[in-house]
């Protein structure tokens, strides 16, 4: 208990810091923690017998993320993305190569681990850019992770206290649908909190981006519960003493950062 505690702390200063000290090192910090976590994700998948391509995986996912914060920094062209096609399908030509029994679950988890883990993060990355394409805010990351950050604390105080109907069994025993609703309530108080501190946008707005992360960073639990389950195994890694793996600690994020970009991006623009 004191060592997971020692580790939240440190951990909740690092992910502050990474936030509020410039678009450099925010950029820098989640480029790293989103490469760890794919990586985290091959070596997890490799422990069932599947092969994933890992090296070509790990540099695709690094020029993904590279080009698409490139569009805030340098102002090129959206279409200069598609310069990551080539590499990407290159996955295709490499399996021929291997003498493997199942290519196809090798080519399919190499880009499976793009979509689960890298591009989630390329969306978490575009929120500090949202309110001004070519200018960094602190203000859309950092509610984010209070949001999510009260979302899970509410939903483990609530299931523990008032849980009794378990919301999904089959993937995760303990969740309930107290605890999911207590944590959306605490979810939602934090963003009307927030939106006396960041005032440029409406209370509404705040809220709902605090239903969202709720509904959508439950689901994202869920969906990494799935993963362990399917490879049978507790933690995604063990990177972070007495919490697991970065997956462990993200599985909220990489549902919910997509959704809540969508829904940003088509309010506020």
């Amino acid at each position: 208990m004191k060592t997971r505690a020692i580790t939240a702390f440190f951990f909740t200063i690092v992910m502050l810091g990474s936030m509020m000290l410039g678009k450099y090192v925010f950029t820098a910090f989640y480029l790293i923690l989103s490469m760890l976590a794919l990586f985290e994700f091959y070596k997890l998948i490799k422990n069932s017998g599947i092969r994933p391509h890992r090296n070509i995986g790990l540099v695709a996912a690094a020029i993904i993320f590279l080009m698409a914060a490139g569009l805030h920094y340098f102002k090129y062209d959206v279409k200069y993305l598609l310069l990551c096609v080539p590499l990407i399908f290159s996955v295709f030509v490499t399996e021929l190569y291997k003498k493997n029994k199942i290519p196809f679950a090798n080519i399919s988890y190499t880009f499976v681990g793009l979509f689960y883990v890298t591009v989630p993060f390329v969306f978490f990355h575009g929120l500090g850019f949202l309110k001004d394409w070519n200018n960094y805010n602190f203000h859309l990351p950092l509610s984010f992770f209070l949001m999510l950050w009260a979302n899970d604390t509410g939903a483990y105080l609530f299931g523990v206290k008032f849980g009794k109907r378990k919301l999904f069994e089959r993937h995760s025993p303990k969740k309930s649908w107290e605890g999911f609703f207590g944590g959306m309530f605490t979810s939602v108080l934090v963003a009307v909190g927030l939106s006396y501190i960041f005032t440029e946008n409406q209370m509404w707005v705040w809220v709902g981006m605090a239903v969202l992360i709720a509904s959508f960073g439950t689901l994202g639990d869920l969906v990494e519960s799935m993963l362990k389950r399917s490879l049978n195994t507790k933690d995604s890694g063990n990177l972070l003493p007495g919490h697991g793996g970065l997956l462990d600690r993200f599985d909220g994020l990489l549902l919910a950062a997509p959704v809540v970009y969508a829904y940003l991006y088509l309010i506020l623009n």
